[in-house]
């Protein structure tokens, strides 16, 4: 947001600082200002200099010699130019002997500018210098009336053809001006606009406030005989009014518009082009004007776009709009991009008869996401993004009448099109004195309170200690933000400094985040490093991992803006990453590596994205060197220990994955709930990640494990009585699994049993082809007694006949 001290001093009369003076003031008071230019910087003794005689150089002939008058009196100086645009009578800018200009023709600009001294020209002496705008320090877009290749001839413009010889031309053309460049926050949308710059700057500088007065013009005709309006996306189109102008004259606008125009950047068109410009910086309203006579049916429809619905905009490029955009349509077609800009269909031309004029307030985060799916950036989308006050609209829109018939720009029709179905009223904040000051730590009387509130148009009601907050000012919702307008207009180097106040309170890590730090912990001991890897990948990691087709991984969400294809989608498994890091370490001759990762992955619910994705918080463990599967598989059930999960977890060994080695992987299930999966990693994935020995992967579901968590502990006594030990080694398939027979001996063995433990496996030729052998210790105790042999026998009797049952038999 830029601008110029001129402009704020047409608000703000009374303002008498330096620039630096005004910088460091409005940056005190919350209007940040980054820095300013000064317009007239390295222009001295330019003076508006009149030429008298011009006669030809007696040695060269691009060479003339012109007597340049330079007062009122009559006093003359010779200066010899090359220009060839200049002739007898003219008026032009001229830079006397000792003075400094801000860019050279030959040398360009120049930090400190150019000194002009006397000197020869082919040996014609030459007492000065007649300046181009480029000489200046401005260019022809900003004085559209200067030669693009010459003096600039102050006389063919009527402004400046009265002007005194010898008066200061820096002046006349405006250029004794400074343009600041403001950081404005977002919350502060008045502040884009010169008349929110204007009412900060009186509050900061404790001047009054001096607002254009604006008056509502308009013939004895009715805007309703000429357009009528409908809104069909009010949800979208809060506010839309519209004023009908006819027999438009288009003519340059007036100086003073241009120089203020052009001192915030923006380049002078004509009348109709400058007022929708001027109004939208002085106002932070944006508008637009449709020629009416391209308007089918000469009406206004607020809509959205149909789906692929092609639009040529004002800038010559046609665009694909979708059901999502706001769109301005006539009775046919549409005509402009809500917020964003017109179209070419609609666009205003020198034959212009009768013009709409729009002012409207549509919804910022629609505007803001149609112009990124656009590829789109305007002055007009900048502001709408920032949610503006629809009760702004139609003060915008009545000034820019007013402006029009002051610059006899045409005839204004009476009345307005407002379609404003549910108006934004202004708030009430209650002010406590008190409070404000144990805020900011102060002793300010409520006195002054209300001469901040007041110097910024807020409303105040002393007896019921309320605010009035107007709608324009919509970052003002609670308490707390009274205190900060009272901390910046006192000024914050005045606070003193006080300690803080208040009760202590405990903090703490919430359930999720102690989880978490309980696995580093765990996994930690067990000698694996914390990794962390991006949480976007490419898509070819897919082929990588052997995922099928049809997996539910391979459904992956494509990032609009991706940095390329190996960043463009978000990782819904962390094992892509994983194996890439032990490769990294591995092609790093890095031996016995062990990493982990706590990390989300983002699993869609459909595609495309309906809703937020589910952000799964997964503990992915990997390794090689020293360790194998089951070492992988006591690292997993330690964690689930220490989480509380006491049971003993079973292990499914068709677990699916197809990144994994086929016979060596399961999934740790339990009660009933999948809380993880491990196993070796597939050989030929070892090769698609350059790693050259075998690895490990697990996978722990953190959010299933921290609902099954339990962290109530309960403690026993040393067992009092003695236990019985029996021995059993049992014949089987060797596709049985160590689990069920487990499951079995516990199942059967009933509440005597305290622990099975497997403690051999046997696989040779003492056994038939296809079985092998496994042998466990069971142990059987009871709390209250000494058990006998009698019981134990039961006991075993029903788990060997259980096991018969399944074809596990003793080996004999």
């Amino acid at each position: 947001m830029n601008s110029s001290m001129s402009w704020t001093k047409a608000y703000v009369p009374d303002l008498d600082c330096t620039a630096q003076e005004y910088m460091d003031a409005m940056t005190l008071s919350g209007t940040k200002v980054e820095g300013y230019t000064e317009l007239d910087k390295n222009l001295d003794k330019i003076i508006v200099g009149k030429i008298n005689k011009i006669e030809k150089h007696p040695d060269a002939d691009k060479l003339v010699i012109c007597q340049v008058q330079i007062d009122e009196a009559g006093s003359e100086v010779q200066i010899v130019t090359g220009a060839a645009n200049v002739k007898e009578g003219d008026k032009v800018p001229v830079v006397l002997d000792g003075g400094h200009v801000a860019s050279s023709h030959k040398d360009g600009e120049s930090e400190n500018g150019f000194k002009i001294k006397k000197g020869k020209l082919r040996g014609v002496d030459s007492f000065g210098m007649m300046c181009s705008i480029e000489e200046l320090g401005s260019n022809c877009d900003m004085y559209p009336d200067a030669a693009e290749d010459g003096i600039y001839i102050l006389s063919d413009n009527p402004e400046y053809a009265d002007a005194p010889v010898g008066s200061d031309a820096v002046e006349l053309l405006g250029l004794h001006d400074v343009v600041f460049e403001y950081e404005v926050t977002s919350n502060r949308v008045d502040c884009f606009g010169q008349i929110g710059i204007a009412r900060e700057v009186a509050a900061t500088f404790r001047k009054d406030l001096v607002l254009p007065e604006v008056t509502v013009t308009g013939n004895g005709e009715d805007i309703n005989d000429y357009v009528s309006v409908e809104v069909q996306a009010p949800e979208l189109c809060s506010r839309y009014t519209a004023r009908v102008v006819k027999n438009i004259k288009i003519a340059p606008s007036p100086e003073w518009m241009q120089r203020r125009l052009a001192s915030v950047g923006i380049r002078p068109i004509n009348n109709i082009v400058d007022i929708t410009n001027y109004v939208m910086e002085e106002y932070a309203q944006p508008m637009h004007a449709y020629d009416l006579d391209k308007l089918a049916d000469h009406k206004i429809i607020v809509r959205k776009a149909k789906k692929d619905e092609p639009f040529m905009t004002l800038d010559g490029q046609e665009r694909v709009l979708d059901d999502t955009m706001l769109v301005i349509c006539d009775g046919e077609k549409p005509v402009g991009v809500a917020g964003i800009m017109g179209g070419e269909n609609s666009k205003i031309t020198d034959d212009v008869t009768t013009m709409l004029f729009e002012a409207a307030t549509f919804d910022g985060t629609n505007i803001r996401k149609s112009g990124k799916k656009l590829g789109m950036r305007t002055d007009a989308q900048a502001k709408f993004e920032k949610g503006l006050d629809p009760n702004n609209a139609i003060d915008a829109m009545n000034r820019a009448c007013q402006l029009i018939e002051e610059l006899g720009a045409g005839e204004v029709v009476g009345g307005v099109v407002d379609v404003y179905p549910v108006k934004k009223e202004p708030i009430t904040i209650t002010y406590n004195v008190d409070k404000i000051n144990a805020l900011l730590g102060t002793d300010i009387d409520e006195d002054t309170m209300v001469a901040y509130f007041e110097k910024l148009e807020l409303t105040v009601d002393r007896e019921k200690k309320e605010v009035l907050v107007p709608t324009w000012r919509q970052d003002l919702e609670r308490l707390a933000d009274l205190a900060e307008e009272v901390a910046r207009f006192f000024g914050y180097d005045n606070i003193p400094m006080t300690l803080p106040s208040g009760s202590a309170t405990a903090g703490g890590l919430s359930e999720k985040m102690q989880h978490e730090n309980m696995a580093r912990d765990i996994v930690e001991a067990y000698g694996f490093m914390e990794g962390m890897t991006f949480s976007f990948e490419s898509p070819k990691v897919y082929d990588k991992l052997l995922l099928p087709a049809d997996d539910v991984l391979r459904k992956s969400i494509a990032i609009m803006n991706p940095l390329g294809e190996d960043y463009s989608v978000m990782r819904t498994s962390a094992v892509g990453g994983m194996l890439t890091s032990l490769a990294t370490n591995y092609n790093r001759r890095n031996q016995n590596v062990r990493l982990y990762e706590l990390a989300n992955v983002y699993l869609p619910k459909a595609l495309p994205l309906t809703e937020l994705p589910q952000e799964q918080m997964q503990l992915t463990l990997g390794m090689y060197g020293e360790g194998d599967f089951f070492t992988m598989k006591g690292v997993v059930e330690s964690l689930m220990q220490r989480m509380g999960l006491k049971k003993a977890a079973q292990y499914d060994p068709k677990a699916g994955k197809s990144f994994l080695h086929p016979g060596r992987q399961a999934k740790v299930i339990y009660e009933g709930c999948e809380v993880a999966y491990l196993g070796e990693v597939h050989p030929e994935v070892l090769d698609n990640f350059s790693i050259g020995q075998k690895a490990y992967i697990a996978v722990v579901n953190m959010k299933q494990l921290s609902e099954l968590a339990n962290f109530d502990v309960k403690y026993v006594g040393i067992p009092k009585f003695p236990a019985m030990t029996r021995d059993i080694s049992l014949t089987m398939k060797k596709e049985v699994l160590a689990g069920d027979i487990e499951e079995t001996i516990r199942t059967k063995g009933g509440k005597l049993i305290e622990s099975v433990t497997l403690f051999d496996i046997y696989e040779g030729a003492q056994l038939t082809q296809g079985y092998k052998s496994m042998a466990y210790k069971i142990v059987f105790r009871a709390p209250n007694r000494t058990l006998k042999d009698e019981e134990v026998g039961k006991a075993m009797d029903k788990i060997i006949r259980a096991l018969e049952e399944k074809d596990i038999v003793l080996r004999s």
